[in-house]
């Protein structure tokens, strides 16, 4: 399993006990993390196969989730579950997803220095056998292709640009996930003056 998916050996073990759960109800588990605090928050990011998810996929999964933890009870504290969809400037966690967005803009971090550095910026440009490869800025600002290997990334995400967020809501809209009136009414609600009485 990948680190960008399950960092800790916490976080691989709740994957391992979880994924088949997941999976088994049709989804992908895009990201598992054990996050601190006073009370621990187990954060699962999943998806369907060809993306997106909803809300009440989320519940489900949550519901499943929650059963299969107090079966195996592998958290020793109290912690709370957070179930949600990956967002649109979203963890980029398996290497099909640098193929998916791929034109998209990205932040990618490795875990050793690469060329002096650790952190890249560039437009993604799909992959090649075990490497992402991501357009950068070369010398004197020429952009030029390099290639990570997938193993070295220790994170990586879209940047949130105006080009990701339409691409997004318009595939949604085709989809018939998102429904336009309902943005009309929140337009109407924000224009309208208060009638006193």
């Amino acid at each position: 399993m990948s680190d960008l998916i399950a960092k800790t050996a916490i976080d691989r073990r709740l994957a391992e006990i979880l994924t088949p759960v997941i999976e088994g109800m049709g989804f992908e588990l895009v990201r598992l993390r054990l996050m601190g605090g006073n009370t621990k928050t187990l954060q699962i990011m999943a998806e369907r196969p060809d993306g997106g998810i909803e809300v009440d996929d989320c519940a489900k999964i949550s519901t499943a989730v929650s059963a299969v933890l107090d079966v195996e009870d592998p958290l020793e504290e109290a912690y709370t579950l957070e179930v949600s969809s990956p967002g649109i400037d979203r963890p980029l966690t398996r290497l099909k997803d640098f193929e998916t967005w791929e034109g998209y803009e990205s932040k990618l971090e490795t875990t050793e220095m690469i060329d002096g550095r650790r952190r890249f910026k560039g437009i993604l440009a799909g992959t090649e056998g075990d490497e992402v490869l991501v357009e950068i800025d070369g010398p004197e600002g020429t952009p030029i292709t390099i290639g990570l290997k997938y193993e070295w990334l220790s994170d990586a995400k879209l940047v949130l640009t105006d080009d990701l967020i339409r691409d997004v809501l318009r595939a949604r809209k085709a989809a018939g996930i998102v429904d336009e009136s309902a943005f009309d009414q929140i337009e109407t609600d924000e224009g309208a003056v208060p009638q006193e009485e």
